[in-house]
């Protein structure tokens, strides 16, 4: 039997599943307890769309049954449901997308079907965009039972979920299995190349690569699983790459390549699938944590979307994974920054605490502008036509290329229901080191490239004010860094190719020249804060209000330029600050300081420097001068170089140079 049909023969386009033994954790983003009630709905329509106090928010409240219990999951696809007990499969991974279907794709009615054992109740529900829920139909089984429901897609014009739930009798009930499922003849998949960019986490590519290799149903339409390692532990010399090598069946190919970063090892994944015929590349990134079920929803959706459609999933947090990072994102077109599409949408919303039932906001549709490529399945017909990714070494590459895709004419859709789990960002802190330099020049370059209004909307102001907050923090490596990269703007597109791989190492080779940049491992490598020396006199320092921040800032820097650093500052920190507490507001108020790093694994000590801060703040006004008067000549000559430096001849003399092929 073909992974692509059900039992009654019909086109699956999502299974129902449950959580692999390792993640007892992710257990309520498979299946709910009891039922969901209480639903409180606002009549008022600007409240629903921009609640401003917890309780004034969109929510089901949950009924407070009985728990599921993990020991009750059988297999992959089948768990047990204690007698008198309530269970929902209304949840993430598998309340069906109704909304993301009924938009995107031609498809306009779907069958669910539902193999039971025992004697119980088995209820479809579905959604509106207000999170509604309303009982479509309910059957009592008993004995062996296939429950077959035919729904409609009609309805969900702006959002909503269907789903169903089990009600155990006297004896208990059983899930066999279940699908959503289509009333037509399987169709063939599309094919896929699913590439893996690396740098030195062999750990993770190979954990992945095992994942894909136990389960083969999701490697059924998948050419190769290609992994471009650019890093020096190579992934081939992990223990156990030759068995998980040999599981893969001839499918896993190696390609060793210079360090050419995120974009540069996905633009490759980018051209091999093209050269290799596949109609997709699926993207990866090496640090994370798949559900390989997301690879077969994410090719029925994309096979059937009505023109070709950039389909990504969703990131949960990997120490956390019930949390997920967010359901959507857009760039905010005035200041080129990734923004949340709607208002009453959470940040890192927790599913153990408030599941898909009882969070209204999630039965809206969100439409978005890209898809992180943390997992991301791209067409090869939109590479054909808008190129594969601009060279920006790191950040930014994934958001410009769902813009640019957008200009095209291809949407982008993150959908519900696949996923991966990688590291927060909340554990990680990119705006600081080395990866500042790619932040503003890249930020900047697809401002030259997408922003509709003049000078950029906000950027420019934008920039200056974190050349700001970086100064009076006392982070100068950042900040030379940053200047670095506004210098490297008037260098021109033609650039980039070239400083591909060499300017990371160009970048770290200024470390030596500034203490914030030397990494500790322990505080007590540092001298001990003398008692007393800190700042303001121990008063605790807050965020100045908004109206305020422009005289704060000037007062806060013409301190910073007159006042001479306490004397002792040179030998002794004036305190030590973790992560969390080192804002820049407070920073500013330090002469030198110890400050934790974002993954805790090290420390730095700060020291204030007038004259540093003085020749850079000089040459920060200087050069955002500079590229205002020359910001329309530069946008012009950006984007008229982005067909070639995008194109497979352009990116396939960097993979050339940088690279041995590893057929």
């Amino acid at each position: 039997m073909s992974v692509v049909e059900a039992t009654t023969g019909l086109a699956v386009l999502q299974r129902v599943i449950l959580p692999a033994d390792s993640q007892v954790d992710t257990l309520p983003l498979y299946v709910d307890a009891g039922s969901a009630s209480g639903i409180r709905l606002r009549e008022n329509d600007e409240l629903a769309r921009a609640p401003k106090l917890p309780e004034d928010k969109l929510q089901l409240t949950s009924s407070g049954g009985p728990t599921v219990h993990f020991d009750d999951v059988i297999s992959r696809r089948s768990m047990n449901v204690r007698a008198g007990e309530q269970v929902s499969f209304g949840t993430y991974f598998n309340a069906f997308p109704a909304s993301y279907w009924r938009r995107w794709t031609d498809v306009r009615s779907v069958k669910l079907e539902v193999n039971t054992s025992g004697g119980g109740t088995v209820a479809v529900h579905k959604s509106n965009a207000r999170g509604s829920i309303q009982l479509v139909e309910s059957i009592r089984v008993d004995g062996t039972t296939t429950s077959i429901f035919d729904l409609t897609l009609k309805p969900f014009g702006d959002g909503g979920w269907y789903w169903f739930d089990l009600v155990a009798g006297h004896e208990g009930l059983t899930l066999e299995d279940a699908q959503w499922a289509l009333d037509e003849e399987p169709r063939n998949h599309g094919q896929v190349t699913l590439e893996i960019t690396t740098m030195n986490k062999p750990d993770f590519c190979l954990n992945n690569a095992r994942i894909l290799a136990a389960n083969p149903e999701a490697l059924e339409n998948v050419k190769e699983v290609l992994i471009v390692d650019q890093g020096t532990q190579k992934v081939r010399d992990e223990e156990g790459f030759a068995e998980v090598s040999a599981s893969l069946c001839g499918k896993l190919r190696i390609i060793d390549q210079g360090n050419l970063g995120g974009s540069g090892g996905f633009a490759r994944g980018m051209y091999e699938a093209v050269e290799n015929g596949s109609d997709y590349a699926l993207l990866l990134d090496d640090d994370v944590v798949v559900e390989p079920e997301s690879i077969l929803r994410m090719l029925a959706f994309a096979d059937r979307c009505k023109k070709p459609t950039i389909v990504g999933g969703h990131m949960f947090d990997l120490h956390n994974r019930s949390v997920l990072h967010t359901f959507g994102e857009v760039v905010d077109p005035f200041r080129i920054v990734p923004a949340i599409p709607h208002a009453d949408m959470e940040m890192r919303h927790d599913f153990s605490i408030s599941n898909l039932r009882q969070t209204s906001w999630l039965h809206r549709r969100v439409d978005v502008d890209y898809n992180g490529w943390w997992m991301c399945m791209i067409p090869t017909a939109v590479i054909r036509e808008i190129g594969l990714s601009l060279p920006l070494f790191i950040k930014w590459d994934d958001a410009e290329y769902g813009l640019r895709a957008r200009a095209a004419g291809f949407a982008t859709v993150s959908l519900p229901g696949a996923a991966v789990w990688h590291v927060s960002w909340l554990d990680k802190d990119d705006m600081v080191g080395w990866q500042s330099y790619f932040h503003e020049r890249n930020r900047l370059i697809t401002t030259l490239l997408h922003s509709p209004y003049p000078k950029g909307g906000r950027v420019l102001r934008e920039s200056v004010q974190s050349d700001v907050k970086h100064l009076v923090s006392m982070q100068y490596f950042t900040e030379h860094g940053r200047l670095e990269a506004l210098k490297d703007i008037f260098k021109g597109p033609e650039e980039l190719h070239a400083t591909l791989a060499t300017k990371l190492p160009e970048i770290n080779a200024l470390r030596a020249d500034y203490s914030d940049a030397q990494l500790m491992e322990n505080v007590d490598d540092f001298p001990a804060p003398k008692l007393g020396r800190g700042p303001m006199g121990g008063v605790a320092v807050g965020l100045p209000r908004k109206k305020d921040l422009v005289s704060w800032g000037l007062k806060t820097v013409a301190r910073q330029l007159v006042r001479t650093p306490d004397a002792s500052a040179a030998e002794y920190p004036q305190g030590v600050l973790a992560h969390r507490d080192s804002r820049w507001f407070r920073l500013a108020h330090y002469d030198s300081v110890v400050v934790t790093n974002a993954e805790g694994t090290g420390v730095s000590w700060y020291r204030r420097d007038p004259k540093l801060l003085k020749s850079m703040l000089a040459e920060s006004a200087r050069l955002h001068l500079k590229l205002s008067r020359e910001w329309d000549d530069l946008a012009t000559r950006y984007r008229a170089s982005v067909a070639d430096i995008t194109s497979m001849e352009t990116w396939k003399k960097t993979f050339d140079e940088h690279s041995v092929d590893g057929r």
